[in-house]
């Protein structure tokens, strides 16, 4: 499986970015998809994940601000953020679970300027 993301970038405090995930290779068996991040000097975090059956959680620092969504072949995942604050600064990651095996992207930089 082949994770490339897109959409980071750089946006002013209360801004919104929307990322976007999009998977390639043998996805059928993945059943839990999702978003991390990490910020400098820090281990990287859990923001979002969603079940094929559509089900999500969400760290608490971005409830009711952050939106996870999948297509309907798995292929695509995205990540709406709104209200965003420098906190929120840090390369997020897509993430998907196989059977036996966890995959990641290659990550894409969010900066939020105060």
């Amino acid at each position: 499986v082949q994770l490339v993301e897109s959409g980071g970038g750089l946006v002013q405090l209360g801004g919104s970015l929307r990322l976007s995930c999009a998977a390639s290779g043998s996805i059928f068996s993945v059943t839990v998809m999702g978003w991390y991040r990490q910020a400098p000097g820090k281990q990287r975090e859990l923001v979002a994940l969603i079940t094929s059956g559509g089900s999500t959680n969400y760290a608490d620092s971005v409830k009711g601000r952050f939106t996870i969504s999948v297509n309907n072949t798995k292929n695509t995942v995205n990540l709406q953020m709104n209200s965003l604050n420098p906190e929120d600064t840090a390369v997020y990651y897509c993430y998907y679970r196989g059977r036996k095996t966890d995959y990641w992207g290659q990550g894409t930089q969010v900066t939020v300027s105060s």
